[in-house]
Formats: C-alpha cells, sequence, structure tokens
C-alpha cells in the first residue's frame, strides 16, 4: 500500500500539485484520484506511463498476492512500462520535428519549382531567339536564292532576245 502512495503522490507532483491534499493524509487514495493518472506525461523531456497503482495493487491483492509482493510487481510493471516506452519513443519523430521537416521539404520543392520555372522560361526565350535568328537566315537566303533565279532568267532572256535579233 505504502508503494500505491508514493507513486500517487510522485503523480501529484508531476501534475504541479507540490502538497499531499490534507483530506488524504492518512487514508486512503480514493480510487477515482488514482485513476484519472494513468496517462502519459512529459516531465523533464523524459516521457513517464504512470500506472493507476493502487487499483493494480488491489487487483493482485484481491487475487491471494501478499501487500509486499503486490507493491513489488505494481512497481516493476511500472519501471518496464515506462522503460519500454521510453525506448519507443526515441524511435518515433515527434510532431514538431515532422512539421518542420515538412516545412523545409515544401520550402525545397517550392525553390525547386521556381528555378525549373525560371529555367524553363530561361530556355524559351532562347529557342524563340535562336527561332527568330534561323527565320532571318531563311529570310536572307530566300532573297538571295530569288536574286540568282531572277539573273539566271534575265540572262536568259537576255540571250534570246539576241538570238531573235540576229
Amino acid at each position: 500500500m505504502a508503494a500505491a502512495a508514493v507513486a500517487c503522490r510522485r503523480a501529484l507532483l508531476l501534475h504541479g500539485q507540490h502538497q499531499w491534499p490534507q483530506r488524504w493524509a492518512g487514508a486512503a487514495v480514493p480510487t477515482s484520484a488514482a485513476r484519472s493518472i494513468s496517462q502519459l506525461v512529459k516531465t523533464n523531456g523524459r516521457r513517464a506511463f504512470l500506472v493507476d497503482t493502487l487499483a493494480l495493487v488491489r487487483k493482485l491483492e484481491s487475487q491471494g498476492v501478499p501487500t509486499k509482493q503486490a507493491e513489488a510487481i505494481t512497481s516493476a510493471i511500472t519501471e518496464v512500462l515506462n522503460d519500454s516506452l521510453e525506448s519507443i519513443s526515441e524511435s518515433f519523430v515527434s510532431k514538431a520535428e515532422m512539421q518542420k521537416s515538412e516545412m523545409l521539404q515544401e520550402s525545397n520543392i517550392s525553390k525547386f519549382k521556381s528555378q525549373v520555372q525560371s529555367s524553363q522560361e530561361n530556355h524559351f526565350s532562347l529557342l524563340q531567339r535562336e527561332t527568330e535568328k534561323l527565320r532571318g537566315d531563311i529570310d536572307k537566303m530566300r532573297s538571295e536564292l530569288k536574286y540568282e533565279i531572277d539573273k539566271v532568267t534575265a540572262g536568259q532572256r537576255l540571250d534570246l532576245n539576241l538570238e531573235r535579233g540576229f
């Protein structure tokens, strides 16, 4: 029973109540108060799962386990639970860390998108300039070709006119 009282006192301290309530002094801790502490709490950066130790001790006692053994079993179970939860919690990422990572990834994706868009705009601009240059070259070649064709045609007409005149 002493371990249950210690566990309840520890739970009250964890919840910010630094004094043992006078109405509980010398009396058994009400089951409803003990059950309200069965939750996962974080103290000093370390997670602890608070077990309803009083209910567990009473359950063991009702099964015929002596009080001292029931308290020892309860203490061992609480310690194992806390250690297990601590080791499990180390392998998981907190919600805040996950959100921070998510924001960082979104930022990187946004930067990548803007770089891709800038690159596309640059390439499009280069293609437009190259296309205009090629159109100018084609127009120049077309006019040179037309000049050459006109020159050859004029030379043939001159030759025909000279043949007729003689």
